[in-house]
């Protein structure tokens, strides 16, 4: 999964929240002074390439975009490629970084692992 810049995930979590908007009620959201409608467009635009956002035509001849991943989906891609990169693919050793750095205790860690067990039954 692609990256997103800090700008270009703010616009994400817009239509993740609201759903299919054109760039006009994209810019309403922001508080003044207003992003230019154009600086937005160049971003959506962005985002349909890299695969984030759909369009679809309306009878007005403008577009209504929509989320094509869905936020949850993008948080999945996201940790996958951050073990990949720089954990070797392996979620042991993120889970065994997180312990030494005391992210997280061992309780904490025991009771997740009674869950999957749980799980798995």
């Amino acid at each position: 999964m692609k990256s997103l810049t800090n700008k270009e995930e703010e616009i994400m979590n817009h239509y993740w929240d609201k759903g299919e908007m054109q760039i006009r009620e994209l810019q309403a959201l922001y508080d003044d002074p207003k992003p230019h409608v154009n600086t937005l467009s160049t971003l959506v635009h962005i985002l349909e390439d890299k695969g984030f956002l759909s369009h679809r035509n309306l009878k007005t001849r403008t577009y209504a975009y929509f989320p094509k991943i869905s936020r949850e989906g993008y948080k999945r891609g996201s940790l996958n490629n951050v073990v990949n990169k720089f954990f070797g693919k392996s979620y042991l050793g993120v889970v065994s970084t997180l312990v030494s750095e005391e992210k997280i205790s061992l309780d904490e860690l025991k009771d997740l692992i009674k869950k999957v067990e749980e799980n798995k039954k």
